[in-house]
């Protein structure tokens, strides 16, 4: 009888601890495909997290739109649809003006602008999504944006009447500026427009034109480094408060080295994909003065309407940007 007894309560600790120490699962999607940078530097994100969580807190990714389209992500993370997300934020300018000034040409063109105009925003990042049920984990910029095209650029009236693919009320807005016609597209869906001549222009980071190889459909790139727009991944407010607070602690630690090497590879990573490009048969320019200047002037009045619609917050920004 003790024999049995035994057994069952040596059953019933094992129950126990396996019960304990049961995994939870985050579904995490994206929009980008496996090669992508950003989805290299995520899944190294998991990686560590269920490393520093001894396996307790997982992820489930969903890259390449595979769950939901990009525009549907930052929604999906509200709802608790999916715990955990990564979107680009000027894919909901829109929404707010501190997601548009990701995507505002000129206002940060290098690295080093980017991740200071980033310091200046994250306060106010934070607060609103927070507001809208969301925590902050890190962001990771893309590389710097340019125009890849079928034609030979000689200013910006050479890009009057071209179908302008855009991923963002930005990058339409953009194309209305310069006389395109805006085509919107997202990125799983890029090849396909491209290769049926539904989109001939684009501006976008040389990672993306390495991902879905864009030589094979484009001639042209004109470097202009217009802006670097920044993914940001987020979590659940409701979600992220119910963890353990060990877990909490080892997820914002995860974040934040994710956050670093995010940033280090895609400024290590941006010269490999316009060589590679470049090899591939791409032709790859600096703007001359007359095509960057006509681009500068036409795009100027963005940040003009961005000051307007962001008001005192904004120029709070701007300033904290500029000291």
């Amino acid at each position: 009888m003790l024999g049995k007894k035994a057994l069952l309560a040596g059953l019933a600790a094992s129950v126990w601890a396996t019960t304990a120490v049961a995994a939870t699962t985050w579904d995490f999607p994206t929009a980008y495909p496996e090669s992508n940078m950003h989805t290299q530097n995520i899944r190294a994100f998991a990686d560590n997290v269920k490393k520093l969580t001894n396996g307790e807190l997982v992820f489930n990714i969903h890259s390449n739109a595979s769950l939901f389209k990009m525009p549907e992500i930052k929604r999906a993370i509200q709802t608790n649809q999916a715990q955990i997300g990564e979107f680009i934020l000027t894919a909901y300018a829109n929404e707010d003006p501190i997601f548009e000034l990701d995507g505002v040409p000129f206002v940060a063109s290098g690295y080093d602008a980017a991740w200071k105009l980033y310091q200046a925003q994250k306060p106010f990042l934070e607060k609103k999504l927070e507001s809208q049920g969301m925590k902050l984990l890190f962001t990771v910029a893309w590389p710097p944006q340019g125009i890849f095209v079928n034609k030979e650029l000689n200013s910006v009236d050479d890009l009057k009447g071209l179908k302008w693919r855009a991923y963002s009320p930005v990058t339409a807005k953009i194309a209305q500026l310069v006389g395109a016609q805006p085509v919107t597209i997202q990125q799983a869906e890029l090849s396909q427009a491209l290769a049926t001549g539904a989109v001939n222009a684009l501006m976008t980071s040389s990672a993306t034109g390495y991902d879905i190889k864009i030589n094979e459909f484009i001639k042209y790139f004109y470097d202009n480094e217009a802006w670097l727009p920044k993914n940001a991944v987020v979590v659940n407010k409701k979600v992220f408060d119910k963890l353990p607070e060990d877990q909490q602690k080892a997820l914002l630690k995860a974040a934040d080295e994710a956050e670093k090497a995010g940033w280090t590879l895609s400024r290590e990573k941006t010269d490999f994909f316009k060589s590679s490009l470049e090899k591939s048969g791409l032709k790859i320019f600096k703007p001359s003065d007359t095509l960057q200047n006509g681009l500068v002037e036409k795009t100027k009045v963005m940040l003009d309407e961005w000051k307007k619609k962001a008001g005192t917050d904004g120029e709070k920004l701007l300033e904290a940007y500029q000291k």
